[in-house]
């Protein structure tokens, strides 16, 4: 007899949340898991299906022959080397737009690569930066990462993104526009390089922190905003950030993907990722993007 699959809750995919994003240790999140789901064995079984799987296959090979992928270095802020994955169209005949992908709080992992890869064959060069550069880059265990990103500061985050703006709007075969997409941590990240960065062409924040209202007037860059319907820790902040944008006669659009969970988009997370609403969101993302970095 095949074995029944766990059922997961959204109230189980809420206490996920708050353990991902330190508001619940690892002790504490696998006994509100283990309340939820009835027993130990139970929670034991759901809690790799609420998190990212870094074994799960890339969609685009990092291999693929269409693409030239390197590691990369370059000078970040304060002194910092600034560790990122750059990938290119091979063979592209005219100058091409920069897309800055950042990560979430896990750092620069297969899936963020993965991501990378896929804005480039959509025809861009495509800068995957390590923001955990600072402390020696992204190690392989996902709760040190996560631990690590609490004492990273806001304004060395934005000068770091600046500076890999920088960076990719002065490679071979671009042509100077530079975006950024970034998710849940690199979402906020987004909005918070858009308030620094005068010369950022174009951002993208997939459910994202959003910026203080008294410091939307100084984004200059086009805004689009992804958030799922059902992530409300985020989407608390969503009408004071479009109230804001308005008042200050900002370009941007906010799409709720209704049904959807925070990390919607991450295809590694089984029971977060939600296809219909990533694949529609990808394609706004791409729209966007070869609208204001062309």
């Amino acid at each position: 007899m095949d074995e029944e699959v766990p059922k997961i809750t959204q109230a189980m995919i809420n206490a996920y949340d708050e353990y991902t994003h330190l508001t619940l240790d690892r002790r504490r999140f696998m006994e509100r898991l283990t309340q939820l789901a009835g027993s130990g064995a139970a929670a034991a079984a759901i809690a790799p299906m609420l998190a990212a799987n870094g074994a799960k296959a890339d969609i685009v090979a990092a291999a693929d022959e269409r693409l030239t992928a390197e590691d990369v270095t370059y000078a970040g802020a304060n002194g910092v080397t600034m560790k990122a994955y750059l990938v290119r169209p091979k063979n592209a005949s005219v100058p091409l737009g920069g897309v800055i992908v950042i990560h979430e709080n896990r750092g620069l992992n297969s899936h963020i690569r993965d991501v990378a890869r896929r804005m480039a064959l959509e025809g861009f060069n495509a800068l995957a930066v390590d923001f955990l550069s600072p402390q020696g880059g992204t190690p392989a265990d996902e709760d040190q990462a996560r631990q690590m990103f609490s004492s990273l500061g806001a304004g060395d985050v934005a000068a770091n993104g600046e500076a890999s703006r920088a960076y990719l709007a002065g490679i071979g075969g671009a042509n100077g526009k530079v975006g950024a997409v970034g998710f849940c941590w690199g979402g906020g990240a987004v909005n918070n390089l858009a308030v620094r960065s005068p010369n950022l062409n174009a951002g993208v924040a997939y459910y994202g922190s959003q910026p203080k209202a008294e410091d939307v007037p100084a984004i200059k860059a086009p805004l689009m905003l992804h958030y799922g319907g059902l992530d409300e820790r985020i989407n608390a902040g969503v009408p004071a950030f479009r109230e804001a944008l308005e008042k200050n006669g900002k370009t941007f659009e906010i799409f709720v993907y209704e049904g959807a969970n925070h990390a919607f988009n991450n295809d590694t997370s089984a029971a977060r990722y939600d296809k219909a609403a990533a694949d529609l969101a990808w394609s706004r993302t791409v729209a966007f993007f070869k609208k204001y970095l062309a």
